[in-house]
């Protein structure tokens, strides 16, 4: 358990295992303990190093908005102080936003990336779905406070009194638009996309995505001549919820299967 002072933040990270670098990401309101026992199955093969995300976790906020793409450059700044050479990259939800802001913006950083249930247009969230995330804010802070979420953010937090900053902050992130078909359609890093069937973007926004990627458009071919030249890859995992992903062993199974293709 440590401490690197990148980018004006004091970001938490932990080490676990040994092998191949693994940059695992975390999802909104979380911190690694999310990936619960598939940490342990990632780190069998890979050392897997796991921050928390700036006021997340152990990594107390600083005066700057939720911004994916300020937190992308954090992770940068991280793989170089811990002088990692290339590793690989896996973001769920929240993270996988910023794993893909790494991919963009700091390709030469990045080995493969997994980037799991993070959609890439606003518009694809379930209406309903964006309604409960416009009611994210400081005044839902005393009604969280009975949930397991809590609960670990007032456990491990440096500062728990900023949880409702933290909802406020993340609830001004949850209501920008967004649309980043542009820069995944650049993408030069290999990369799967995950979701699970019942996410929250339907399974078609997730092809949408692998199709952007050059997927999903002609047969595979005998010897796989016919699958994207990037090396790209789409999972859409069966039974699985995008607040169950993150302790799927599923989840684990096709990372793990994906990040050991050459």
């Amino acid at each position: 358990m440590s401490y690197a002072d990148v980018n004006g933040i004091n970001l938490y990270y932990e080490i676990h295992g040994t092998g191949r670098p693994l940059v695992l990401l975390h999802g909104g309101l979380g911190n690694g303990e999310m990936f619960g026992p598939n940490l342990t199955t990632l780190a069998a093969e890979h050392q897997v190093i796991l921050p928390d995300l700036q006021g997340h976790g152990r990594t107390a906020d600083i005066d700057r908005p939720l911004d994916i793409r300020l937190m992308a450059d954090d992770i940068a700044a991280l793989i170089d102080h811990l002088g990692l050479d290339r590793p690989d990259v896996v973001g769920y939800s929240l993270g996988g936003g910023v794993g893909m802001q790494l991919a963009f913006h700091h390709p030469e950083k990045v080995g493969r990336l997994v980037s799991i249930s993070a959609g890439i247009r606003r518009d694809a969230i379930y209406p309903d779905m964006l309604e409960q995330q416009s009611q994210v804010g400081a005044a839902a802070a005393e009604f969280l406070k009975e949930t397991p979420m809590y609960q670990l953010y007032r456990r491990v937090a440096p500062r728990p009194e900023d949880f409702p900053r933290l909802l406020d902050k993340i609830g001004q992130a949850m209501a920008v638009d967004y649309d980043f078909t542009e820069e995944v359609r650049g993408l030069s890093v290999p990369t799967m996309i995950v979701a699970g069937d019942a996410d929250m973007c339907p399974p078609s926004h997730f092809v949408e995505v692998f199709k952007l990627l050059d997927g999903g458009l002609r047969d595979g071919g005998w010897m796989g001549e016919g699958r994207p030249a990037g090396g790209h890859s789409l999972a859409i995992l069966p039974g699985v919820t995008h607040y169950s992903m993150g302790v799927s062993p599923l989840m684990a199974a096709v990372t793990l299967n994906f990040l050991a293709e050459k």
